[in-house]
C-alpha cells in the first residue's frame, strides 16, 4: 500500500463527510429532509441525477462490456433520451400539482392508499436489493486498496455515507453529488490520458488495433429476443426501463420534486442525458484501450470486474492512483447516500405518517426519519454481503431493478393514461405483472432490456381488464 495514496483517499472520504454534515441546520422539516427546501438550482440537481444513474457500478461495470464486446451498450443510452421525452410529457405535470414528497403520493390521489402503499412497497423491496449490489461494488474497490474483507470494506463507506446523510439530508445529497459527480469525471479522464500515454503508438494504435476486431460497434439491427444489446432491445427496452427507473423510482422522482419549479426539473431531467452519453463514451473507451493494453487477453467473467480498479491502483503514478480511486469512492458515496434518504422518505412518508395520522411535530417526523436512515444503511449492508454471489455488478444491478420496475412503471401508467380502473383493479394488475415476471425471470431467456416493457404492459393491461369485472368507486385524478 502506497502512504501517499491512502493519503489522498482518506483526505478526500474526510473532507466529504465534514461537507455534506455541515447542511444539518437547515433541517427543520421533512420539506428540508427530503426535498432540501426546493432550493437547489436546475443544473445541481441534473448532476444529482447523473450521479443517482452512474454510480460504481457504471465505473467499473462498464469498461468490462467494451473489453469482453464494444460500444453496444451505448444502443440503450439512446433509449434513455427517448425515456426523458416522455416523463418530461407525461409524468412531471402531475408530481407538479400540490406538494408531493413521493412518487407514490400520485398514486394515492389517483388510486387510494392501498395503491400507495403497495407501489411504495414495491419500491423500497426493489431499491434495497439493487442498491445492495451497488454496495458490494463498492466493497471490490475498498478491497483492493486497504486488502480488507468485502464486510469491513462496506461497513467503512457506508459509515462514513450514513453520516452526512443523517446530518445533512436531500441537501447534503444534492451538493455532494455535484462534487462527486466532478470527482470521478476528472479521474476518469485522467485514467483515460494516463493509459493513452502507457499504450506504445498512443491512441492512433488504439485505433488501428480495435477498430478492425469490431470494438467500436454501436448498433446492431438484428431482432433477438435473448441478446440484450441490439438496437431495438436498446431504444425500446432503454426507453421504458429508464421511463420507469426516472417516473416511478423515487431514488430519482425525489430529485425532481427537489426543483424549485416544473420547468426547472424539465431542464435538469433533459440537460442530465448529454452528461450520461460523454460518461458512458468515455467509460466503454476505457475498456477497449484496457482491451488494447491487455493485449485481448481473456478474464474469467467473474474477474472483469476488478479490471479497471486494479489497474488504476497498480499502474497509474502514486498519487494519481490515489485521486482517481477517491473519484470511484465518490461515485459510491453520492449513490449511496441518495438511496439510503430515498429509502427513508418511502418508509416515514408513505407508510409511518400515515399510520401515525400525521399527528406528531414536525421535529419527531425529522427524527424518525433519521433514525429510519441508519435502519437502511444496516439493511444495505446485509444485502451488499449477500449480493457477492449474483454475478456482474452492472447487469445484476440493471436486471434487479428490471424485475419491478415495469410493474410500478404499468401501474402508474394505468393512472395516469385512464381514468376507468380504480384501486381493486390497480392492485390486481400489480398482482397479475409480478406474476409474469417472475415467470420471465425464471423460466426464459429473455434479456433484462425486455423485462421493463412487458412488466409495465402485463400490469397495465390486466389492471384495465381487471377494471370491467371490479366495480369500484375511485379517488379523484
Amino acid at each position: 500500500m502506497r502512504t501517499f495514496d491512502l493519503a489522498v483517499i482518506f483526505a478526500y472520504l474526510a473532507g466529504v463527510t465534514w461537507f455534506g454534515a455541515r447542511f444539518k441546520d437547515r433541517q427543520k422539516s421533512l420539506k428540508d429532509y427530503f426535498l432540501g427546501g426546493r432550493t437547489a438550482p436546475w443544473w445541481a440537481i441534473a448532476l444529482s441525477i447523473v450521479s443517482a444513474e452512474t454510480s460504481t457500478l457504471t465505473i467499473i461495470g462498464t469498461p468490462p462490456l467494451a473489453y469482453a464486446g464494444s460500444f453496444v451498450f451505448l444502443q440503450v443510452v439512446f433509449g434513455y433520451l427517448l425515456a426523458r421525452l416522455v416523463i418530461s410529457t407525461i409524468f412531471l405535470p402531475q408530481y407538479f400539482k400540490g406538494q408531493l414528497f413521493t412518487a407514490y403520493a400520485l398514486m394515492e390521489r389517483r388510486f387510494g392508499p392501498r395503491v400507495r402503499k403497495v407501489t411504495a412497497a414495491v419500491f423500497l423491496v426493489t431499491r434495497s436489493l439493487a442498491e445492495g449490489v451497488r454496495v458490494f461494488a463498492i466493497s471490490i474497490v475498498v478491497s483492493i486498496i486497504l486488502g480488507t474483507s468485502g464486510l469491513t470494506s462496506i461497513l467503512v463507506i457506508i459509515g462514513l455515507t450514513l453520516f452526512y446523510t443523517f446530518e445533512g439530508g436531500m441537501t447534503a445529497v444534492i451538493w455532494t453529488d455535484v462534487i462527486q459527480m466532478g470527482m470521478y469525471v476528472f479521474g476518469a479522464a485522467v485514467s483515460f490520458f494516463v493509459l493513452a500515454g502507457k499504450i506504445p503508438g498512443g491512441l492512433p494504435h488504439v485505433l488501428a488495433v480495435a477498430a478492425p476486431a469490431g470494438k467500436f460497434q454501436i448498433f446492431d439491427f438484428h431482432w433477438s429476443w435473448t441478446y440484450p444489446y441490439t438496437f431495438w432491445a436498446g431504444i425500446i427496452g432503454g426507453c421504458f426501463l429508464t421511463t420507469a427507473s426516472h417516473g416511478t423510482d423515487q431514488l430519482v422522482v425525489q430529485r425532481l420534486l427537489s426543483a424549485r419549479s416544473e420547468r426547472e426539473s424539465r431542464l435538469a431531467l433533459l440537460s442530465s442525458w448529454i452528461v450520461i452519453f460523454i460518461q458512458f463514451t468515455l467509460f466503454l473507451t476505457i475498456g477497449t484501450m484496457l482491451w488494447v493494453y491487455r493485449n485481448g487477453h481473456v478474464f474469467p467473467k467473474e474477474q472483469l470486474d476488478r479490471l479497471y480498479p486494479t489497474f488504476i491502483w497498480e499502474t497509474l503514478p502514486v498519487g494519481i492512483a490515489g485521486l482517481v480511486m477517491a473519484a470511484i469512492l465518490a461515485a459510491a458515496m453520492a449513490n449511496l447516500s441518495a438511496a439510503l434518504n430515498s429509502l427513508a422518505s418511502a418508509t416515514v412518508v408513505d407508510f409511518y405518517q400515515p399510520l401515525t395520522g400525521s399527528r406528531h411535530t414536525a421535529a419527531h417526523y425529522l427524527k424518525v426519519s433519521r433514525f429510519s436512515t441508519i435502519l437502511w444503511g444496516g439493511v444495505l449492508a446485509a444485502i451488499g454481503v449477500v449480493s457477492s454471489h449474483w454475478g456482474s455488478v452492472l447487469e445484476s444491478g440493471l436486471s434487479i431493478a428490471s424485475v419491478t420496475l415495469g410493474i410500478l412503471l404499468g401501474v402508474f401508467l394505468l393512472g395516469i393514461l385512464t381514468t376507468r380502473p380504480g384501486e381493486n383493479a390497480a392492485i390486481a394488475g400489480v398482482i397479475a405483472g409480478a406474476c409474469v415476471m417472475f415467470g420471465v425471470k425464471f423460466a426464459t431467456a429473455i434479456p433484462f432490456t425486455w423485462w421493463v416493457l412487458i412488466g409495465s404492459a402485463a400490469t397495465f393491461g390486466s389492471g384495465y381488464t381487471a377494471s370491467f369485472v371490479l366495480t369500484e368507486r375511485k379517488a379523484s385524478a
